[in-house]
């Protein structure tokens, strides 16, 4: 005997179908197939950045031994460089940051780092262009 739930005939074996189906989403509280008319979008290149506090100076946050630019500086060459580039040279250094599409102004300030050294992360980055890091001694 088959029993008929709407318009299509289902029965136990299909409503266990559709539960296995729908785990995901009912385990992750929100839908997986939400509209993606409805989702916000990331500023396009000819938007201005944003600040939480316009017209201010930087306080809090910036490290002993470094300056706002420098913490920008920082940032900037970690998030173009990524963690997986290390112990590198400059020339890999310049290439990574060529990879990942990082601005010219980055690029040509890599290009001043001293041949001949391997970086083993950032900050040794940071010391060789002569910008501050962080200072461990307070």
């Amino acid at each position: 005997m088959t029993t008929e739930h709407g318009p299509n005939k289902t029965g136990p074996l299909r409503d266990n179908e559709a539960k296995q189906e729908m785990q995901g989403e009912l385990r992750a509280a929100r839908s997986g197939r939400a509209d993606e008319s409805l989702q916000s979008e990331p500023a396009g290149e000819d938007q201005p950045e944003t600040d939480r506090a316009p017209d201010t100076t930087l306080t809090g946050g910036t490290p002993p031994g470094m300056t706002a630019a420098d913490v920008e500086l920082r940032n900037d060459l970690a998030r173009h460089l990524g963690m997986g580039l290390y112990p590198a040279e400059r020339d890999g250094v310049l290439r990574a940051l060529r990879d990942n599409n990082a601005p010219d102004g980055l690029v040509s300030l890599a290009a001043q780092l001293p041949g001949g050294r391997t970086y083993e992360n950032v900050q040794d980055i940071m010391r060789a262009l002569g910008r501050g890091t962080e200072d461990h001694r307070t």
